[in-house]
């Protein structure tokens, strides 16, 4: 039997792809609040949590970043989320749903997320995807506006669910960027990318991920190299 292992999902380009309904929600509250078309060019938004996203385009139309502008355009940005994801042709990601299903039925595989979405975020993308239950914790945009700050609240987290006290060496960052892979390095973890988002294989290679696959179809094949 494989050791326990704690395996902390980033959500867009690694889970699902909303078809872009976040980035569409995005547009709408800028133009709500800014007026002209939304442009949101220049603002990183692929493995930036929701926080430092909205500070980014505050900054860009010249709004204070203030607690209170931050959290009024995030409130905004939700509300809008859940009207654009049933419009949208999104989709979850190959193999993800049997994988997930798979991995929440053995004794020795924990899942939760690592995400940069705000919690209610999270839960509005995965809940229309079917896939919420899956993920009965994790450490979201709401506890840390850094994405390398969010593996200690993860692992803080994964012992209240669980009481299973995990090690560093006991945990699996799986995620699409080069961002999630530095929050994988940056508390220990072993770090997996997945060349399903808007990051090339090719550039995900670069920050050296510990493994690194085209995506998660061969679900068997999968498990055997990662041991889970």
């Amino acid at each position: 039997m494989p050791g326990k292992r704690l395996l902390l999902w980033d959500i867009d380009g690694t889970i699902i792809n909303t078809g872009a309904a976040g980035q569409h929600a995005l547009v709408r509250v800028t133009i709500e609040r800014f007026g002209g078309d939304g442009a949101l060019d220049g603002v990183e938004s692929a493995g930036r949590t929701d926080t430092s996203i909205a500070q980014q385009i505050l900054e860009k139309y010249g709004e204070p970043v203030t607690d209170g502008n931050v959290g009024a355009f995030l409130e905004r940005y939700l509300d809008l989320l859940a009207e654009e994801l049933p419009r949208r042709d999104g989709r979850v990601l190959p193999g993800v749903r049997e994988l997930v299903e798979t991995l929440s039925r053995q004794d020795h595989t924990t899942l939760g997320l690592l995400t940069g979405n705000l919690r209610r975020g999270a839960q509005l993308k995965l809940d229309y995807y079917k896939l919420w239950q899956f993920f009965p914790f994790g450490a979201f945009s709401d506890d840390h506006h850094e994405r390398n700050a969010l593996g200690p609240c993860a692992l803080s987290r994964a012992v209240t669910e669980t009481a299973i006290n995990f090690s560093t060496g006991q945990v699996d960052v799986i995620g699409d960027t080069g961002h999630d892979i530095a929050c994988g390095k940056a508390f220990g973890a072993r770090t997996i990318a997945v060349a399903t988002g808007s990051w090339s294989r090719d550039n995900l290679a670069k920050h050296e991920p510990d493994f690194l696959f085209d995506d998660l179809a061969n679900v068997d094949e999968v498990k055997r190299v990662l041991g889970w």
